[in-house]
């Protein structure tokens, strides 16, 4: 990734945590990874200014205490964090989890592979995206941030 900050991998299974920071090595990502393991902690870690603001964050969807949709509305309703680009790495493959994920502003949406080479390409596509991606420096004050209205938001609806 073109950016120096963190990856924050919000992920509660030990083996998948593994093996994305396997993937990510296998990848020369130099990006440091922060694990925490629900959405809880991953909103203290980023309320806690002594923490840098990630580059991406990877969330999966389930996990105790607080699942991944109810940690991605509330970040994304926070002017602070909102702009931070939230891929949701996750085994569901259900089309009420994926719009849900849509329509709280995840930037993306990957089923996590079976196969370990399978992952490795969708972590080397994802890096490439985001090595490409022009992100803004969201480092800013509240008050700089206009708010959108509703009819700005997209919707998504299971058929």
């Amino acid at each position: 990734m073109r950016s120096f900050k963190p990856i924050l991998l919000v992920e509660d299974d030990t083996v998948d945590a593994m093996t994305v920071k396997r993937a990510l090595n296998d990848l020369h990502v130099t990006n440091t990874l922060v694990r925490v393991t629900n959405g809880e902690q991953a909103l203290e870690h980023l309320q806690d200014s002594a923490n840098a603001k990630p580059c991406v964050i990877l969330l999966d969807l389930n996990m105790p205490k607080m699942n991944g949709v109810e940690f991605l509305k509330i970040i994304k309703a926070d002017n602070r964090l909102k702009c931070i680009p939230v891929v949701v790495l996750t085994t569901s493959k259900a089309d009420q989890d994926r719009c849900e994920c849509f329509n709280s502003s995840a930037a993306g949406y990957i089923v996590k592979p079976v196969d370990y080479k399978g992952f490795v390409e969708a972590i080397r596509i994802l890096d490439l995206y985001w090595t490409l991606s022009e992100l803004p420096d969201c480092d800013f004050e509240e008050k700089d941030v206009e708010l959108l209205s509703a009819s700005d938001k997209r919707d998504c609806q299971v058929l």
